[in-house]
């Protein structure tokens, strides 16, 4: 069974944006390696410009948004659904559903729409109360559009159940085993290894990156703490302003070489992860596959995946404790081999890719 599959909703691939980009790339390259016709719609601003990557057609789309701020989102989306309608696609992948649902009544009806409905998006602090509104708005939307739901998550699918009375699919996002470290990748940095800390997220309130700060700025260890993610909003602005006088707190902005982040990963000291909102989170997996010792937020996401191997922290004297505690990463070697088992048994790429494909065939026979 050859499958003609088109995926929308990324910013494109390759991945220079975030984590539904790097699933793209990886699933979409797994599909083109099994002989399915597989195409992703990428931004025309996207650096890559080439029509095809690694087996994968590339649909590049007017995408206005860095003209016009956020609003281009919504209408790069709609070309991206109009381009669709014209490739008699078996299977539409839906990733996320924040600017798309709203044009949901001009997909392709010949095609099953499959959507990943991603995190709980209108509960980031960084919306004001009438956007939250909306993405709630365009939450059920996106449901009453879709064929069929992907849930990233136990708790997104209990909450889709709980919400709206529907059932998804559950499929976690992937990561890989990190086995090839090169120390020489800290040079860049300046950094010796096991002698930083990290954090590496978008930097939203959500991410609780001010508490962690806090914490570190509080802490008697001064150990050099990177942090990683684009600061150029509001947001970042504000923290990189905060933080400007306290010299061991460096900001690196956003870094998307896979061997340079999973470096840093795996010779990191402690990795903060203060994520609260959405699925199953990107870099979360991948810091657990680098071997990471993690310091998570205290929710019932992080707890999902990570369970009793990590520490947590819901305030700023529980990182400050932290810091100041613990010691050599070492010391906690069942913790790490609890994690890279949870990696290459539940959340390893060929898993994720072959449960997603076994699914897509799964309701394309059911159509």
């Amino acid at each position: 069974m050859i499958l003609r599959i088109g995926i929308i909703g990324t910013r494109g691939i390759p991945n220079y944006h975030g984590g539904f980009e790097q699933f793209a790339e990886f699933f979409a390259s797994f599909l083109a390696e099994k002989k399915h016709d597989v195409y992703v719609y990428s931004s025309c601003s996207h650096p890559y410009k080439e029509n095809t990557f690694n087996g994968v057609n590339i649909i590049h789309c007017k995408d206005p948004e860095e003209k016009i701020g956020t609003i281009g989102q919504f209408i790069y989306d709609l070309n991206c659904i109009l381009d669709a309608r014209k490739r008699n696609f078996d299977i539409i992948l839906q990733l996320g559903y924040t600017s798309n649902s709203i044009w949901r009544r001009l997909l392709p009806k010949n095609s099953i729409i499959i959507t990943n409905m991603d995190g709980l998006e209108w509960k980031r602090a960084k919306y004001n109360k009438g956007v939250r509104l909306f993405l709630k708005y365009a939450e059920s939307l996106a449901i009453k559009g879709s064929d069929y739901l992907i849930s990233d998550s136990i708790g997104i699918k209990n909450y889709l159940k709980n919400e709206y009375n529907v059932d998804s699919k559950y499929i976690p996002y992937g990561a890989e085993k990190f086995e090839s470290p090169n120390i020489k990748r800290l040079d860049k940095f300046g950094i010796d290894a096991f002698q930083f800390n990290l954090l590496i997220a978008r930097m939203e309130p959500e991410n609780n990156i001010e508490i962690i700060l806090d914490g570190a700025t509080k802490s008697k260890n001064k150990t050099t703490f990177l942090i990683i993610g684009k600061y150029n909003n509001s947001f970042g602005k504000y923290l990189k302003k905060k933080y400007k006088n306290q010299k061991h707190i460096k900001f690196l902005g956003g870094i998307y070489d896979l061997e340079d982040l999973n470096n840093l990963r795996y010779y990191s000291k402690l990795y903060f992860h203060g994520h609260s909102v959405g699925g199953t989170n990107p870099s979360l997996l991948e810091a657990m596959a680098s071997n990471s010792l993690v310091i998570a937020h205290q929710n019932d996401f992080n707890y999902t995946i990570l369970g009793k191997d990590a520490f947590y922290f819901s305030g700023v004297d529980e990182v400050t404790k932290y810091m100041d505690t613990l010691l050599q990463k070492n010391n906690y070697s069942i913790i790490l081999e609890n994690n890279l088992i949870k990696i290459e048994q539940l959340f390893s790429w060929p898993k994720v890719n072959n449960s997603y494909l076994s699914f897509f065939k799964e309701v394309y026979e059911k159509n």
